[in-house]
């Protein structure tokens, strides 16, 4: 059975425009997105910083070599980037992993400037999207419970089977919704 890419990650230059007009690329990470990941990171407020890693600390090279180099089967990610400056620069990343409840954890981080635009949105299906096509049905996600915007996006795009709170993390497991992938092309492929 054939497994059905969207045109934009098919077709990396396919862009798809967000709300504000802009457009980016969403493709799967690669190798040599190290750096790019480093500067991403860096780039991000604090408050960004501390809701992705429940910390104020900045990505170490060796985590971004981890991050950029997956088997893209039980670790994936997909990057959103945009040409700015003399290299495209990424402005998005959502990835899974093995957890150890025999789901993939989900990770996903937007730069400040790129928020509220649909990317959050669209990287989230994305992932859970690429999950499914490799089989992985069961994700789970630790939020900060006052990260609203990270929890009204998982109601939106998921179908949560389980959410817990404890010590200001809410923790949630669920499925991709069925209707979510109509949602996602309500993003405008261009």
């Amino acid at each position: 059975m054939a497994v059905e890419i969207p045109r934009y990650l098919a077709d990396p230059e396919q862009g798809v425009t967000l709300r504000n007009g802009a457009s980016v690329r969403v493709r799967a990470i690669r190798p040599d997105d190290e750096s790019r990941l480093m500067a991403l990171c860096r780039r991000l407020s604090p408050r960004t910083v501390y809701q992705r890693f429940f910390s104020v600390r900045r990505l170490l090279p060796e985590e971004a070599h981890a991050f950029a180099n997956v088997d893209y089967r039980q670790r994936m990610a997909v990057v959103a980037e945009v040409d700015d400056g003399p290299e495209p620069e990424l402005v998005g990343v959502a990835r899974y992993g093995p957890s150890d409840e025999g789901t993939a954890d989900i990770g996903l981080v937007v730069a400040d400037a790129w928020q509220g635009l649909g990317l959050g949105s669209l990287l989230l299906e994305e992932i859970l999207r690429a999950g499914e096509q490799r089989g992985i049905h069961q994700f789970s996600a630790d939020v900060l419970t006052d990260n609203r915007r990270a929890l009204r996006l998982l109601a939106r795009h998921a179908a949560i089977t389980r959410r817990t709170v404890a010590s200001g993390v809410t923790s949630v497991v669920f499925g991709r919704r069925a209707d979510s992938a109509l949602e996602a092309t309500s993003h405008g492929s261009s």
